[in-house]
């Protein structure tokens, strides 16, 4: 029993799947999650007037763990995002005296009814910010802050399924794009049958095509079924309607092409089947986590936030919802389709380079 249990022992420490599994992916799970930070929500605000920075209650209210200001400034983009739910609330400052001469500062707040639900975060900010000095005074007109919240203008609601379908289906792609071809080209040189087409007629670029080819067909009908439903079922939002549907599977497809360059790697690298989930999820499943697939990667600190705009997956999946929630076009994409370019011309020359036919 003992030298069984120390064979077998050796065994899984020689397996680079076990480890990864074992150790490897719950640490990378608990340092992701761990920078999101208590998990507290949180308002984003817009100023009407640049010049409420300054404001010492805005400085004071901007202190609270539950408040963020947007870096937007154009004063047509915070409307939009107004609109669509990106923005608690647009606020301004006006400051003056009571006629008892006590300073008194009016906080102007402008929601939507998309941002129903984190207006009300930015209230409770509100209130427990400047709850010490209102209390002092019992007269409305003789209190130092006033918060008077103008007519809520209409906006698009910002749903959950309009941000995980994208995801789902970005991370539907990348799986089935880096599995799927590192093991369908493994399995196909173990068992020599690339080696058997090398001496056909059949020219090597299209026997890689035609297997390529197959493979992007099956996922495409997957992404139509995963959009279908979700529009079917959950009234995922298409703003053009067959226009938005058709532009989301030119970008799956954009996706699926780049992806499987990693599969291609990852078949010639590898040196036994059991090596290939290593590999694969080494390039997976930082993307999974990092991208924007589960949760908006808004919620991790700046510094990653500006590594996370260099994964493929996240450019994917911020395009996919540009075009599906925001009613944006192929043509409107450019830094994502710019980015998912240099992926694909820099995997495309490592396979290239490494790919083997035996």
């Amino acid at each position: 029993m003992l030298a069984i249990a120390k064979g077998s022992f050796k065994a899984i420490l020689r397996n680079p799947s076990a480890v990864a599994f074992s150790f490897g992916f719950p640490m990378v799970f608990i340092l992701v999650f761990g920078f999101i930070g208590g998990g507290a929500p949180t308002a984003t605000i817009s100023l009407a007037r640049r010049g409420d920075t300054s404001s010492s209650i805005v400085r004071q209210l901007l202190q609270s763990p539950l408040v963020r200001l947007s870096a937007e400034q154009d004063t047509a983009k915070i409307r939009e995002n107004l609109i669509r739910g990106r923005i608690a609330a647009i606020l301004s400052v006006d400051s003056g005296q009571s006629s008892a001469g006590i300073s008194q500062f009016t906080i102007h707040t402008q929601t939507s009814s998309a941002s129903a639900d984190t207006y009300p975060i930015l209230r409770s900010a509100l209130g427990g910010v400047f709850e010490g000095r209102v209390e002092k005074y019992t007269d409305a007109k003789y209190r130092p802050v006033i918060v008077d919240q103008l007519p809520m203008i209409p906006g698009r609601a910002y749903t959950t399924i309009d941000f995980i379908l994208p995801g789902m289906l970005g991370f539907s792609l990348l799986s089935a794009a880096v599995f799927g071809v590192a093991f369908l080209f493994f399995n196909l040189r173990q068992q020599l049958v690339l080696k058997r087409y090398g001496a056909t007629p059949v020219a090597k670029r299209y026997i890689v095509m035609g297997e390529g080819l197959a493979r992007v067909a099956f996922q495409l009908i997957t992404a139509v079924v995963i959009i279908g439903l979700g529009r079917l079922l959950f009234h995922f939002t298409l703003v053009h309607g067959w226009v938005t549907f058709v532009e989301m599977l030119v970008l799956s497809l954009i996706g699926l092409i780049v992806f499987m360059g990693f599969g291609f790697i990852i078949s010639s690298v590898a040196k036994s089947e059991s090596t290939i989930p290593p590999f694969a999820n080494v390039f997976t499943l930082p993307q999974f986590l990092l991208g924007g697939t589960f949760f908006t990667v808004a919620a991790f600190p700046v510094w990653l936030q500006k590594a996370c705009e260099f994964l493929p997956l996240k450019q994917l999946n911020d395009a996919m919802r540009n075009v599906a929630f925001e009613g944006a076009h192929l043509t409107d994409c450019g830094k994502q389709l710019g980015i998912l370019l240099l992926w694909g011309l820099a995997t495309y020359a490592v396979a290239i380079k490494v790919f083997k036919w035996e």
